[in-house]
C-alpha cells in the first residue's frame, strides 16, 4: 500500500475544532493557510491585540486546562471573516472576527463560558498569518495513522486520530516509520518538506474530541508503551504547493 494523505485539517481557533479541506496551497516557509489564526488569550495574558506576537500555549485558554472546549464547534468563513460557534449543533455566537468589534461579541460568549477558569476574561486575538501554533517556527503537523492504531493496541480500546490535531493524516506506513524521517525531507503532492522534529504530546490528548470527558492518558500510554511522548512529526515547508486528499506521500528513504 502506498502512504497517501487520508486527511487534510486546519484548525481555525487554537484549541477549538477542525475543519476538513479536500486540498490547500501550501507555501514556502509557513503554517498551513488559516491554521489556528485565532487563539483565546487568557485574561492575564499580555498581548498587543493590534500586533499580536507568538507566545507559549500556556498562554491561551485550551484544550489542555479546559477540556470544556471541546463541547463547541467552530465554522470559520475566510471570505467573510465570520466565526460561528456551536453547541448540541445549535449556534451560540458569532461575530465577524477579522474586526475588533466582531471579536468582542465572541469575547462575551468566551467570558461567560470560561467563567470558572480563574483566568480573568478571555480575549480571542487575530494573528493574521502569524499563526499560533504550538512551535515557534512555521511548521505543519503530520501524523501516520497506522502509529495510532499501534497505539490503540497499548490503550485497548479506539483513539480518535483527531485528538493529535494534525494538520495532514496520511495511511500506507508502517507503525512509526514517520520517525525514521527525522532530518530528512519528504514530498507530499507538490510539496518538498523537511521533517524537524517529534511532536511531544500533552494532556490536550487525554480529552474525548466527542464527549469532552479526560478518558485516555495519551501521553502516560505513550510513556508505557513506547518510552516516549511523541506521537506525529512537525515538518517545514521548503518548497509550496497543492496538497490533496489521495495525494502520495514519498521519503528519502522510501
Amino acid at each position: 500500500m502506498e502512504p497517501r494523505v487520508t486527511r487534510i485539517c486546519r484548525y481555525p481557533v487554537k484549541g477549538m475544532s477542525a475543519e476538513d479541506l479536500q486540498d490547500v496551497e501550501l507555501q514556502t516557509g509557513r503554517t498551513l493557510p488559516g491554521d489556528r489564526r485565532f487563539a483565546i488569550a487568557r485574561g492575564s495574558t499580555r498581548v498587543d491585540t493590534a500586533e499580536p506576537s507568538w507566545h507559549p500555549k500556556d498562554h491561551f485558554v485550551t484544550l489542555m486546562g479546559e477540556a470544556r472546549l471541546a463541547t463547541l464547534k467552530t465554522a470559520f468563513d475566510p471570505d467573510t471573516g465570520r466565526l460561528t460557534i456551536s453547541r448540541g449543533g445549535k449556534p451560540v455566537s458569532q461575530g465577524k472576527v477579522t474586526e475588533a468589534t466582531g471579536r468582542v461579541l465572541v469575547d462575551q460568549f468566551f467570558a461567560a463560558y470560561l467563567a470558572q477558569a480563574g483566568s480573568g476574561a478571555p480575549k480571542l486575538i487575530d494573528s493574521g498569518d502569524r499563526a499560533m501554533t504550538d512551535n515557534r517556527d512555521p511548521v505543519v503537523s503530520v501524523i501516520n495513522l497506522a502509529s495510532i492504531r499501534d497505539l490503540e493496541r497499548v490503550v485497548g480500546r479506539p483513539v480518535d486520530p483527531i485528538r493529535f490535531r494534525a494538520n495532514i493524516y496520511i495511511d500506507g506506513l508502517p507503525a512509526w516509520a514517520e520517525m525514521s524521517w527525522m532530518g530528512q525531507e519528504i514530498r507530499i503532492g507538490d510539496c518538498r518538506l523537511s521533517v524537524v522534529e517529534p511532536i511531544k504530546r500533552c494532556a490536550a490528548t487525554t480529552v474525548n474530541p466527542d464527549t469532552a470527558e479526560r478518558d485516555i492518558n495519551i501521553p502516560k500510554a505513550l510513556q508505557r508503551g513506547y518510552r516516549h511522548v511523541n506521537m506525529g512529526i512537525y515538518a517545514r515547508v521548503e518548497e509550496g504547493g497543492r496538497v490533496a486528499v489521495g495525494d502520495a506521500v514519498t521519503s528519502a528513504n522510501a
